[in-house]
């Protein structure tokens, strides 16, 4: 791939060839889960949809139909069975070709932080804790989470999901002055600021989440006082499509056993990504970005030496959180199908057309 295809289905930019058809993660996404549910859709206009990236989340039916046009092959869509079954076979294969590579490796060269490189990481944790703790001091008094059981009554399930949009709005707050204060951001133009913003909030938010995930309970814990595991995100109205990515997500973090320093740099390598839709000025974005990922890796050579795998690990899962981005849009869409009005501010950052 050049890096300039676009997906056969809506015309948004194609990450590679999925299920015999290039497209984008969206239309990926909503393919497997459609085939995996035997999903019926219905059109309000007969099936005449002109599908686009604005109509694809309006339509799920000409949307299907467009896969299908498309060349999408439905015998492709792999079971959760035949998934995990894969994932195991390939961990096998690994295990095996790494236990057979006996080749001396070569002496490798100490790597030290220059008193800018160390000052920096104490800024950018210091910067973290000061947004976190500000957030807390400041936060309104959270919706109370409604203890009753009575699933089918509305108003108990209007104050669930009002209680989990006022945490999100606090972690969108939390990014937005933490962005502000990273070196270079204001010297950006408001325009590619708020095109970064809009486009990796949702991301450092699923990270942040990640980061509070207790695997002991298997629930995440959020201002130290609320807990929730997955039944309690699907009873504020969000799908299991939605929350069992997130926590697996999360699982996966956790086993990486990061530190404050290197989710702070992960999550200011992942607001200058100069690839983010809207972007005018690439080339500043992508200068602003690199001593970011240089202090990362050089970081990680001194605090895991034996470990040369970790620092391209962690950056795979910059890659996940783009295709949990992805489903995360079709949960927007969702919720707006159940009738929930989303706050100003989220709307705002997530584009969602009230």
């Amino acid at each position: 791939m050049l890096g300039n295809e676009v997906c056969s289905v809506c015309g948004d930019k194609a990450s590679g060839f999925h299920y015999n058809v290039l497209s984008c993660e969206g239309c990926k996404g909503f393919f497997r889960r459609s085939v995996i549910k035997s999903a019926q859709y219905s059109c309000k206009n007969n099936g005449h949809c002109e599908m686009d990236m604005y109509m694809r989340r309006k339509c799920q039916q000409c949307r299907l139909r467009k896969c299908r046009e498309a060349g999408m092959l439905e015998h492709c869509v792999l079971s959760e069975e035949q998934i995990r079954l894969k994932k195991m076979k390939k961990q096998e294969e690994e295990t095996a070709r790494t236990s057979t590579e006996v080749a001396p490796t070569p002496p490798q060269e100490v790597a030290t932080l220059d008193p800018q490189q160390q000052e920096m990481i104490e800024k950018l944790v210091a910067m973290q804790k000061q947004c976190n703790k500000r957030s807390f001091l400041d936060r309104p008094k959270v919706t109370p989470w409604p203890q009753s059981q009575d699933l089918q009554n509305r108003e108990v399930r209007q104050q669930r999901f009002a209680h989990f949009t006022e945490l999100a709005i606090m972690s969108v707050q939390e990014i937005v002055d933490f962005a502000k204060q990273l070196p270079g951001f204001l010297e950006l133009t408001r325009e590619d600021q708020i095109a970064l913003l809009k486009t990796s909030t949702i991301e450092i938010m699923l990270l942040e989440t990640s980061r509070r995930y207790n695997p002991s309970i298997d629930s995440i814990t959020f201002l130290k006082d609320f807990s929730y595991n997955k039944e309690d995100f699907a009873k504020a109205g969000l799908q299991f499509e939605f929350i069992n990515p997130i926590f697996e997500f999360s699982k996966g973090m956790n086993d990486l056993h990061l530190d404050e320093a290197e989710y702070a740099l992960l999550i200011a390598i992942n607001i200058f990504s100069a690839d983010r839709p809207n972007v005018q000025d690439h080339d500043l974005v992508e200068r602003l970005q690199q001593p970011y990922v240089d202090l990362l890796r050089s970081y990680i050579m001194i605090k895991r030496p034996n470990d040369h795998l970790m620092f391209p690990r962690m950056l795979m899962k910059l890659v996940s959180l783009r295709t949990l981005s992805s489903v995360h849009s079709e949960q927007v869409f969702a919720l707006r199908l159940q009738d929930k009005k989303l706050p100003p501010l989220l709307s705002e950052i997530w584009d969602v057309n009230e």
